[in-house]
């Protein structure tokens, strides 16, 4: 019987540490070969999904007929026939009732067209036959006017809220601008909460968004660059930078990225994060998605790239190592002292939160001998009459604190805070009254969980709790040595981690005594006189002097 024991303890230690080791290697070679699969689709050729093209020609009826072969039979698009008041040329503007600012429309479209005067150099341009040159310099009264014969991106525009002017006689196309959204008011950020600083968050208008940046400096390298994603939505994405500072490789990388995209439809930033990430494979967030403009300068400052789109609130920055996943805002906004300590409480947070469940497994499960006798005797006390291992003891409390924190978030505010506060109160006490879990493993569960909490962005706080999960299955086959394998292959994962070239973990592997100064600690802001290395930025001097 004895020797059964032994030969089953030994099997159980052995498979533990095939396991552990196997995993990790198995999802690198499952990577590889999944990153080949992503660059063939992503070789996928480019088509439009604008059936019936067409060439516009100089009769106006046949280019009508041809849009409305396109745009189909939908009500919301108005299609207005009017004569042009110099010589009753007919004409039509097509627009979408509901994205146009019909107050702009008659004003400064249809009155100047249906009345127009004859001024003397305008007179001359008509008898010309140049009536381009007199739509555009005389007739209208809009400040934003193209001239287009590419009917994919005249379509584009008018779907966009743009308004179309066709002419008779005319085998061009007159893009007028007057759209108006529909927007809600600027607010506080809501996920990104701080004591002091701006309270001023993005919108879903990218125009806003873009004008909130373009306040915040008077900076003329400051530029915007526009790209349209989602073959089917054709959504507005602009990539910001500061032109003197930005690498010039990084800038072409993220645009390249950009355009090589293949989507229907983006309907947040978060679909861009998937699509232009290094390692969709890796449980590491390697985009920093954000709601507040201050970070977004302060990151395109330092000479990072930042993203915004069309229709979402959130603003995407890169490259996104881990360090900025602990850094606030407010660390730059109160003292150096107090804010670098609060900086290394969020590290110690950040380990806690994975590895503390991890570590009670290991030292109850396996290594009772290294905890303090009297320790021991507390623990032990609480677990008589527990029917469950350790580590079904943890997975009951941490699958029910994480149901609870997502029935939190999806009800409503009011009753979803209730819910998260009243649920983890009742739940403890009823589980510890059962018997079905020890009052230790309820402190335990619930300091890891006020850890977890302590994560400034959001989606690192998730990949610390799906991690933590892992250790805690590594603590039970192997105990200590689980949880040190775990801990090193997750090191190795992390140092061999790039986004957009930049290592994750700098700058622990690339040494820069700047970089260092914004690392643990946040030094005095007097001493920080070169942007981060890291990044490579064209202009490294942020102040001449200390």
């Amino acid at each position: 019987m004895e020797n059964i024991i032994e030969f089953l303890l030994w099997l159980d230690v052995w498979i533990g540490t095939i396991v552990v080791v196997l995993v990790p290697v198995l999802c690198t070679v499952l990577a590889n070969k999944l990153k080949g699969l992503r660059k063939k689709v992503h070789k996928r050729k480019e088509q439009t999904f604008l059936p019936n093209q067409f060439v516009l020609s100089a009769k106006l009826a046949q280019n009508v007929e041809h849009i409305k072969a396109i745009v189909g039979d939908s009500s919301d698009i108005i299609f207005r026939q009017f004569k042009l008041g110099m010589d009753n040329r007919s004409c039509t503007i097509v627009h979408i009732d509901g994205l146009v600012d019909q107050q702009l429309l008659q004003q400064s479209i249809l009155h100047p067209l249906m009345h127009s005067k004859q001024s003397k150099s305008g007179f001359h341009l008509f008898k010309s036959g140049n009536i381009k040159d007199y739509l555009l310099y005389h007739a209208l009264e809009v400040s934003d006017i193209k001239a287009l014969k590419d009917t994919d991106k005249m379509i584009r525009q008018l779907l966009s809220g743009s308004v179309l002017l066709l002419a008779e006689g005319l085998d061009e196309a007159f893009v007028l601008s007057a759209k108006k959204w529909i927007s809600r008011n600027l607010d506080e950020p809501i996920t990104e909460a701080l004591v002091r600083g701006p309270r001023l968050s993005f919108i879903e208008n990218i125009r806003d968004n873009t004008a909130i940046l373009r306040r915040m400096t008077t900076d003329p390298n400051l530029t915007f660059s526009d790209f349209n994603v989602g073959e089917r939505t054709s959504k507005q994405l602009t990539v910001v930078y500061v032109k003197d500072i930005a690498n010039e490789e990084l800038v072409k990388e993220v645009k390249d990225r950009i355009q090589n995209m293949d989507i229907d439809h983006a309907a947040d930033t978060g679909y861009i994060e998937q699509l232009i990430e290094d390692n969709y494979m890796s449980i590491f967030p390697q985009v920093q998605a954000t709601e507040r403009p201050d970070r977004v300068m302060g990151a395109i400052l330092e000479g990072r790239v930042g993203i915004l789109l069309d229709g979402s609130s959130y603003a995407l920055i890169v490259p996104a190592t881990f360090s900025v996943m602990v850094q606030s805002p407010e660390d730059y906004y109160e003292r150096w002292i107090p804010m670098s300590l609060i900086r290394l409480l969020r590290y110690v947070a950040a380990f806690l939160s994975v590895f503390l469940p991890s570590f009670y497994i290991a030292f109850v499960s396996f290594h009772q001998g290294l905890i303090p006798t009297d320790l021991a005797l507390a623990i032990a006390g609480t677990r008589v009459g527990v029917p469950f291992p350790t580590i079904i003891e943890a997975l009951l409390m941490e699958v029910s604190i994480e149901l609870l924190r997502e029935a939190g978030l999806r009800l409503p505010r009011p009753v979803g805070q209730t819910v998260g506060l009243v649920g983890a109160l009742i739940i403890g006490e009823a589980a510890v009254q059962a018997g079905l879990v020890s009052p230790i493993m309820v402190i335990v569960v619930a300091a890891t969980a006020i850890a977890s909490f302590v994560s400034p962005h959001y989606g690192a706080g998730i990949a610390l709790r799906a991690l933590r999960f892992l250790a805690m299955f590594s603590a039970a086959f192997l105990g200590l040595y689980g949880i040190s394998l775990f801990f090193l292959a997750l090191c190795v994962h992390a140092v061999k981690l790039r986004s957009f070239g930049v290592p994750y973990i700098t700058p622990g592997t690339l040494y820069s005594k700047e970089d260092w100064k914004d690392f643990f600690l946040r030094m005095p802001l007097f001493t920080m006189r070169n942007r981060p290395a890291e990044y490579f930025p064209k202009d490294q001097v942020r102040r001449k002097k200390y």
